[in-house]
């Protein structure tokens, strides 16, 4: 059983990627890192000699502390974190415990530099439906919360990206996050950053069947087309559109993963007297 400053891995995995996830912070020093260079979806890493100086700065009232099998390492930081009124808890196990609970993992590898803001930085067409949401919505709950998006003119958005270190994506040209064959941008992005996970392949798929209007693939693409586009006649502003499409992937994420089997009727059906 876990102590009171400790949080479980199955407790964990049942936050990550829902707005109630605290803030995770993996502290593992670079020997144990480099054993296995992976992070709990939605974790960032902090050298844990300057917790004085980044948690001062930390915007968040919860955290999460990850260091290789959660002992003192991660007890410290967790110690320092609620000295500046942070609630902290330590992974139980630590990142080698989410690991053998074969939790998903997301390859450093795979994450685009981070800018001097300790941020990543995306950009892409202006005007954004379907997959210019979804993917923003993938990357800010599994792979870096604080990250940034640009949206520009389609002609521009190469361009903006050299000058301003931005990773493109979702845009007709030979790059690694864009379609691939019958594949959109978001399914491209479930595999390389190792997220396969039941619902959210649930959702790749009827996201697919929105963008690239096969509807067939999962009843519930249409639903997803209709709100996008409704979205997209609602708001002008582009970053005011994304955080209200937030909330839509929100709902048919966790539809994807805790509802499937629910069923709602009306009027219920009456019971034999």
């Amino acid at each position: 059983m876990s102590s009171l400053l400790q949080i479980s891995t199955e407790k964990l995995a049942g936050l990550v990627g829902t707005p109630k996830c605290p803030t995770l912070i993996d502290v593992r020093i670079d020997e144990d890192f480099d054993i296995d260079p992976r992070l709990v979806p939605g974790s960032a890493r902090r050298d844990y000699r300057n917790v004085q100086e980044w948690a001062a700065g930390l915007d968040s009232d919860s955290a999460v502390v990850i260091c290789h099998r959660g002992k003192k390492l991660s007890y410290g930081v967790a110690a320092w974190l609620r000295n500046f009124g942070i609630a902290a808890d330590v992974l139980e196990g630590g990142f080698e415990a989410w690991a053998e609970g074969g939790y998903p993992a997301v390859p450093v590898s795979a994450i685009p530099e981070r800018g001097l803001s300790g941020r990543t930085v995306w950009v892409t067409r202006a005007r954004p439906k379907i997959d210019r949401i979804a993917c923003p919505w993938l990357i800010r709950l599994f792979v870096d919360p604080q990250a940034v998006f640009l949206y520009v003119s389609p002609s521009e958005v190469e361009t903006v990206a050299e000058r301003f270190d931005a990773t493109p994506f979702d845009i007709e040209a030979p790059i690694p996050w864009s379609h691939k064959g019958e594949f959109c941008t978001f399914d491209v992005m479930v595999e390389e950053f190792a997220l396969s996970t039941e619902p959210l392949l649930r959702l790749a798929t009827i996201v697919r069947g929105a963008d690239t209007s096969r509807l067939d693939l999962a009843p519930q693409a249409s639903g997803l087309l209709a709100a996008s586009l409704g979205l997209s006649r609602m708001y002008s502003d582009d970053l005011e559109q994304l955080e209200v499409g937030m909330l839509l992937y929100d709902a048919f994420y966790r539809w994807c993963r805790d509802a499937t089997d629910e069923t709602h009727n009306w009027p219920s059906p009456k019971k034999d007297s």
